[in-house]
């Protein structure tokens, strides 16, 4: 049975993937701040299990990764999930720095340093009687899209991008490949404080597919991704956004 790692598992686009990667087979470990996750894991299963873990925190990343290796030994898929938003919205003109360090230090540097101790991980466990590990790092349309009164936001999902394109480059002599998904507009409890801005936009057609996106689109990506479709391809971008992406006239 293959393994994977989903962080900020608990709900959201978290909880999507770890639903579809469990129907796929997989062991899943999905990791969060809080004491427990009794009503995620009882949506997911026998299968799944939890481990609290702060990303922004190196040391909680280390009881990770020793608790894969006490408890479990491999690890083939990681899913950098993990992200929070800033506490309150303000203009870039008067934002400060608590704000900032929160969002980049739980967005940015956690994914940086989990790619880092997953990949390092992954490497020493390499076989070649199993298909090679991979990595999947979630960011956001945000990546490239500016929002002036939540600017943290977007810079951490921006640097989402490099570190996905820097650990491709890294890890590909290993056969590891890394790949980042940019959701659009996913109906989470994130989004929820902005139902109503996002319902105006979607009806006037701010995306071609004029609907919310949901957790299971995302987790349909990683699943497609995970199945070794493109072994290929590496720190490729997939947009699940709608089609927001696109420039149109």
């Amino acid at each position: 049975m293959k393994t994977a790692v989903v962080t900020g598992g608990r709900r959201g686009i978290g909880l999507g993937i770890a639903k579809k990667l469990i129907e796929d087979g997989y062991r899943v470990v999905i990791t969060g701040v809080s004491p427990e996750a009794d009503a995620a894991l009882k949506e997911l299963g026998e299968n799944a299990s939890y481990f609290r873990c702060d990303s922004s925190k190196t040391e909680e990343q280390d009881k990770l990764f020793q608790y894969l290796s006490e408890e479990i030994g491999v690890l083939d898929l990681l899913v950098n999930n993990a992200g929070v938003a800033p506490k309150t919205r303000a203009d870039i003109l008067e934002s400060d720095e608590e704000n900032f360090d929160y969002v980049v230090g739980t967005n940015l540097r956690g994914t940086y340093f989990m790619c880092q101790r997953a990949a390092n991980y992954m490497i020493a466990r390499l076989t070649d009687d199993r298909p090679r590990p991979m990595i999947v790092n979630i960011s956001s349309m945000s990546a490239y899209t500016s929002s002036t009164n939540r600017g943290e936001y977007c810079i951490a999902k921006a640097g989402i991008s490099m570190v996905t394109t820097l650990f491709a480059d890294r890890l590909a002599e290993y056969g590891i490949n890394v790949y980042e998904i940019r959701p659009g507009i996913i109906k989470t409890d994130m989004t929820s404080k902005v139902t109503e801005k996002y319902d105006r936009l979607i009806a006037g057609g701010v995306t071609p597919i004029k609907r919310w996106g949901f957790p299971e689109d995302i987790g349909k990506a990683v699943s497609a991704i995970a199945s070794g479709a493109f072994p290929f391809s590496t720190g490729e971008v997939f947009n699940v956004d709608g089609g927001f992406h696109i420039q149109r006239l």
